[in-house]
Parts: C-alpha cells; structure tokens; sequence
C-alpha cells in the first residue's frame, strides 16, 4: 500500500466533509467569547486542529500568536456529529478606533487509510476564515461600509489600477471589482480593503477613464452575502 497525504490551503468553508457554520466572524470587544460550530457531513471520522493567526497563510499551529484562547485547538469529529469551538480575547491591546482582522485556520486531516484500500492519497484540507476584533462605539457601521468606499484610476506606468480608499473604521471584503467604460467591463479581481487605508485592484493593461466610467462592485457583509453597488470614479 502506498499512502500519501497533502495540503490544500485558501478552501471554502465547506470542504470534504467538515462544515463550518459561517465564512466569516465578527468578535464584538464587550463580548467574553463567541463560538464556531463545526460539523461532519462525511461518511468518515476526521481530526481537525484549529487555530488563529495574524494574516500570515503559511501559519502552523505552533507559531499561532493571535491575542485569542480557542478551545479545544484539537478534536475528532465523527460522521454526522458538530463540535463547538469557543474563542476568547486575551487582552492584547489593539487599536481602538477601527477593526482588527484576524485568520481563524481549521485543517481537516483524514483517517489513515485501511490496510485493504490499495494505493491511495490523502488530502488535509485546511480552511482560512476571516475573524474580526470590533472595537465599541466604532462610528458609522459595517453595511454602510462599502458606500463609503472612494475610488480612483491610477496609471502605473503600462498598466492601470484601481485604487479604493476606506475612510471608515470597517474592512470592506469584495468578492468581484470590475471598471465599466463605455459598455466595457474591466475586471479587476477581488480582495479586501483595510479601515482607514487603500488597496490597489490592478486592471488588465492601461484603461482610460472615459467620461462615463462607473466601478461595479460585490461586497460581502458579516453574515457572507454578497451585495452589488455601483459606485463613480473620484476626479
């Protein structure tokens, strides 16, 4: 028998056959802890380890050094069977004035294969979710985020981007950028945009503004739909 076993990172929140009760979670600061639920809907037990990290996907479970307690950081999970995961703040002091986005990284590592299955291969699939630190009082609020978004064409020498700047204490996730001009639609791919900061979306070559030009966008909010919004070129 031969066996492998590889890792596949950056998957959905659904996955072989672990399931994960959301795509994102928001930590309100006044709150002592929230909890993810994770289940089995495979035919086959598995054992998953959790973990948070600070954005970095190459992560392991060792070098985890987010400012959370998570119980239980490892557990089998059975077929047809969930298990709640509890988070806890520890303290750290972070900025008050705007969030502070966190990865929460759950790998789902298969059972070793039978002695009478033949040749195989194994795949641990790991998950990244995005955690949220919301501090109180943050003004405005999160659905009203994306509509706060500016946006500007940047000409970078041969190419051209999409520069949006958030004046807002909220990340705004899109799931799809594209600039319309004259009929034509430009994509721009996907991403998220820190609070008070930009982030450059690069379009494909150089794109002239147009006079009509118009940024079409799909945000995500913080129960994971996506929400469309049209939105004008800044000068």
């Amino acid at each position: 028998m031969i066996a492998a076993l590889f890792i596949a990172t950056f998957l959905p929140s659904v996955q072989a056959g672990m399931v994960v009760n959301g795509t994102r979670f928001i930590y309100p600061a006044k709150q002592q802890e929230i909890s993810v639920r994770v289940s089995n809907d495979g035919t086959e037990p598995s054992l998953v380890q959790a973990w948070i990290d600070r954005g970095d996907p190459s992560s392991k479970p060792d070098q985890a050094d987010a400012p959370f307690l998570l119980t239980p950081p490892i557990f089998r999970l059975d077929p047809g069977k969930g298990q709640s995961l509890r988070l806890a703040f520890t303290g750290e002091a972070l900025p008050t004035d705007r969030e502070t986005v966190f990865w929460l990284n759950l790998l789902d590592v298969p059972p070793q294969p039978t002695a009478d299955s033949g040749n195989s291969m194994q795949f641990a699939i790991r998950t990244r979710l995005k955690l949220f630190y919301r501090p109180s009082g943050l003004p405005g609020s999160a659905s009203g985020a994306a509509q706060q978004i500016s946006w500007r064409l940047v000409q970078n020498g041969a190419e051209s981007v999409l520069r949006a700047s958030n004046p807002g204490a909220f990340h705004v996730s899109f799931s799809d950028v594209s600039l319309n001009v004259g009929g034509r639609a430009h994509e721009a791919g996907d991403g998220m945009v820190p609070p008070l900061g930009s982030r450059d979306f690069p379009l494909p070559g150089a794109v002239q503004r147009g006079s009509a030009a118009t940024v079409v966008t799909k945000w995500i909010n913080d129960y994971g739909s996506s929400i469309g919004h049209e939105a004008r070129l800044e000068p």
